[in-house]
Parts: structure tokens; sequence; C-alpha cells
């Protein structure tokens, strides 16, 4: 196959998928002609162009079960035709259910041909000092994985003289996909984050928020029914001030902290 250009897109609210998927671009040895980051809400109202000799590398984080609902559907308004693609999911330790799966449909159908699929693991939204979920993932190991993987495209690449010739590649995931409306159902809507007294009104919770729910005016006011828990903006806050409430995701962060302290590796498939 001849590529002659290297796309990455990727939703990355606390920086895991990004790190991923810029650590494969480097082992895929292309440097990329276009970084999409449809993180922050505006770049999701771009329209990304492909071609047949471009390979275009997608990096989506898991939530329920699912690759993300504002990445997935953006993702389902790009075209391709016949374009090569490399489709990776990024998840907290716990497991990566449908969403790999789900994230290879969505391109297959939209006319790009997954030449590659790698599920990542990073450190879980809800993970903190308290309660370390994934804490610090991906680590030097993850980051070598996923540059040997980009090694693997490109042989891959390089020794496949048309792309029509490969096989379709299997990965993990049934149909029905796992209801994500019934999984979060409890989550959804109710207040979570707290604002401490610390707070310096800096606006970078605003600014870092991918569905923006936070008015940056006023940096404790949240639109709970926007708010996707992914917690960029407890992490990202330069003073400490912002707090997941002692609620239910405390609850289950703790619960996770205990249960999924096993490490979990990286999975690709070629």
């Amino acid at each position: 196959m001849n590529i002659e250009s290297l796309k990455l897109v990727y939703f990355s609210p606390t920086g895991t998928t990004k790190k991923i998927i810029e650590a494969i671009a480097r082992g895929i040895g292309h440097h990329p002609n276009e970084q999409l980051d449809i993180t922050k809400p505006k770049n999701r109202n771009r329209q990304l162009m492909t071609s047949k000799n471009e390979l275009i590398l997608v990096g989506v984080p898991v939530y329920f079960g699912r690759a993300q609902e504002n990445a997935i559907n953006w993702l389902k308004t790009i075209k391709g035709n016949s374009t090569p693609a490399v489709c990776v999911v990024v998840y907290g330790n716990r497991e990566y259910d449908d969403s790999l799966l789900e994230l290879k449909e969505i391109m297959t159908k939209n006319g790009f041909i997954p030449i590659a699929c790698a599920a990542y693991i990073g450190e879980h939204s809800f993970s903190n000092f308290q309660t370390p979920i994934a804490a610090g993932r991906p680590d030097a190991k993850d980051i070598l994985h996923a540059e040997s993987f980009g090694v693997e495209i490109r042989n891959k690449i390089e020794s496949t003289a048309e792309i029509s010739l490969l096989q379709e590649i299997s990965v993990p995931g049934k149909y029905p996909f796992i209801d994500m409306a019934a999984s979060k159902k409890n989550l959804f809507g109710v207040d979570l984050v707290d604002v401490g007294s610390q707070c310096v009104q800096c606006g970078g919770c605003a600014l870092v928020c991918p569905v923006g729910a936070i008015d940056i005016e006023r940096s404790a006011s949240v639109d709970k029914n926007k708010c996707i828990l992914c917690h960029a903006c407890v992490k990202h806050c330069p003073t400490g001030a912002r707090t997941v409430k002692d609620t239910m995701v405390k609850n289950i962060a703790l619960r996770m902290s205990d249960s999924l302290q096993n490490r979990k590796e990286p999975r690709s498939f070629m």
C-alpha cells in the first residue's frame, strides 16, 4: 500500500488517549499531516477530508463499556474512500467490552478499512490519590507497546500490495451493544463535583471541559445534564479546588480501586 500521509484523531479529556495515539504514530514513523483533537467542542464542528492513500489513526476512551458517545457521533459524520484506518480504545483497567467492535464498525460503515485495532489502559477518570485506579497509565511499558504496535502497522503496510488483499480483523465484542443509557442512568444529571474555596476563577476547567458543561464566568456552575463524568476539570484544576463529592461516584471509585488492582495489559489485533 502507498501511504502518502497520516492523520491522527482522538477524544482525550485527560490526555491518556492522546499519549497512546501519539506513541503509535511515532512507531509508524510517518509524520502526521493533521492532528485533530475532537475533545474540543469547536473541533467537532470541523470536517475531516480523507483519501485512499492516507492512514487515519483514531483513538477514543471507553465509557460504560462503549466508545465515548460524543466521539462516535462525530466519527459517524466522516467519510472514507477505502481509506486504511487504525482503531484504538483506551479504558480504565476494568473492561473495554463492546467499545472496540463499535469503533471498528462505525469506521467500516463510513468507508474506512480497519487494518489494525487495539485496546490500551489509561488512568480511570474516577482515579485519585485516595482511590487509585490504573494510576499513572499509560506508563513507560504501555508507551513502548504502543510504539512497537506502530512498527507492526508500518510493516503490514509495507508488505501489502493492495488494501483489498487484507482479511477483515476480528475484535472482541458482542451484539447488541451494552445499553449505555441504562448503565449511566443513576449517574448522569447528578451534582457530583464540589468546588472549594481554593478556586481562583481561572476558567481552566471550562476550557478543558469537552462538552461545554462549565460556565467560564462562574466555574462552580456545572450543567449536570451535559457533564459526562470525565473529571477533566478535577484532574486539570491547578489549585485542587475541584473534587468529587462524597456521593455514589466516590463509592463506586472506592469499590473499583479495591477490585481493579490487577494490572491489565494492552491488546492489539492485526
